[in-house]
């Protein structure tokens, strides 16, 4: 159960925060700049085997076609196993009231066509965000906090699934400048957890 690859997300993003001036920024682009890249969560599994050595790539798409809305592709995958990834999603990252933002996520179809894709997201142009598949109730709520980074979660039992006994799934996420701390469990009818991490969330370290 804590290593479980399940839901390690991502969501995804960023620290050294502190350095970073907050005035005059625009904190959705700071967001936005924090979550891209390519991460590795090598480090943890180094000196605890409880986390697996896991690759999370999150690149932006659809920057011409939707003008104004921001949406991101991410792929997580195996170290030893890229080209075989066990999550594909993409993200719309949507600005709400009083420096708070919403990381919804979708499913995408025939997602085998874009496994490692991310490298040429002109790619992502063969489809349009009404081919994506909504996951209900799934989305991570965000919020700035005073270090600069930004942290939330789902909301609890909003996010439903069938997996290994689980009846809903949340994600707690924190994102600083230079790594994503990503929280994924599973949960059955009794709120008991079923899978996932037990002593915290994977660390995955900006590459």
């Amino acid at each position: 159960m804590s290593k479980s690859l399940l839901f390690a997300s991502a969501l995804v993003l960023l620290s050294a925060c502190k350095s970073v001036p907050q005035s005059g920024l625009d904190q959705t682009e700071r967001l936005l700049t924090m979550m891209t890249g390519s991460f590795s969560s090598a480090a943890q599994a180094a000196v605890d085997t409880n986390f697996y050595d896991i690759s999370l790539h999150m690149y932006p798409i659809w920057q011409k076609q939707y003008p104004g809305e921001h949406w991101l592709y991410v792929e997580q995958a195996l170290r030893s196993q890229q080209d075989k990834p066990y999550r594909q999603r993409v993200y719309q990252i949507e600005k709400l009231a009083n420096n708070q933002w919403r990381s919804v996520v979708y499913t995408i179809p025939e997602q085998e066509n874009f496994v490692l894709q991310w490298k040429t997201p002109e790619v992502y142009d063969q489809l349009k965000k009404e081919d994506l598949v909504l996951r209900e109730g799934c989305a991570v709520f965000l919020s700035l906090q005073e270090d600069g980074s930004f942290a939330g979660k789902t909301r609890k039992g909003e996010c439903s699934i069938s997996l290994r006994g689980a009846s809903y799934a949340t994600s707690a996420v924190s994102v600083w400048a230079d790594k994503i701390s990503s929280w994924d469990q599973g949960f059955n009818e009794a709120g008991e957890q079923v899978w996932g991490a037990t002593t915290g969330g994977y660390v995955f370290k900006r590459l």
